[in-house]
This record gives C-alpha cells, structure tokens and sequence, in this order.
C-alpha cells in the first residue's frame, strides 16, 4: 500500500511539473509590474505569477505559524496531563490491591 500511495504522488507531482512548465513556455511576454510606489522591471508573465504565488505561500506559512504554535502548547499541555493521570491511576490501582491483600 506504501508503494501505491508513493507512485500516485509520483504521478501527481510529474503532472504539476509538466502543467509548470507549459504554463512557462506559454508565458513568454515580458510585463512590467506596476505596484502602486514602485515599478518593477518587465519579466515573463510567468515569473511574475510564479514569484506571487511563492510570496502567497510564505505569507500563508507565517500566518499559520501562531496557529501552530498555540496547538503544540494545547498537545504538550494535555500529553503532561494524561502522564499525570496515568500514574495517578497506577498509584491507586497499587494503593487499592495493598488494601485487598
């Protein structure tokens, strides 16, 4: 199952790559960026729509970064807690066979 579930992402990955780089050769044009306070030197269509995307990811993983952050406290958090519980557990499992023997 291990293997199926590796070519498959073999199979999509080779897909998106070759959309990338059709998506590339189709794109030759240069275009200006024209951002309100600055204009940037013309590049291909597709550089410049590859270059948001990156940008759009990274903004994306940094937005998420607080979310992550707080989840992982949350689980270590409760990890300590169910420890606790568990030996607690174990010490009146103990405490209840002495009173039985």
């Amino acid at each position: 199952m291990r293997w199926l579930k590796g070519l498959v992402l073999a199979v999509i990955l080779l897909i998106v790559l070759l959309v990338g780089i059709l998506f590339a050769v189709h794109n030759q044009q240069a275009v200006p960026l024209d951002l309100i306070w600055v204009e940037l030197p013309a590049a291909s269509l597709s550089m410049w729509l590859l270059f948001s995307l990156a940008v759009g990811v990274v903004l994306g993983m940094v937005a998420m970064t607080g979310m992550y952050l707080r989840l992982r406290t949350l689980l270590t958090r409760a990890q300590r807690r169910n420890q606790q519980q568990r030996k607690e557990l174990d010490q009146l499992r103990i405490q209840e066979i002495k009173e039985v023997a």
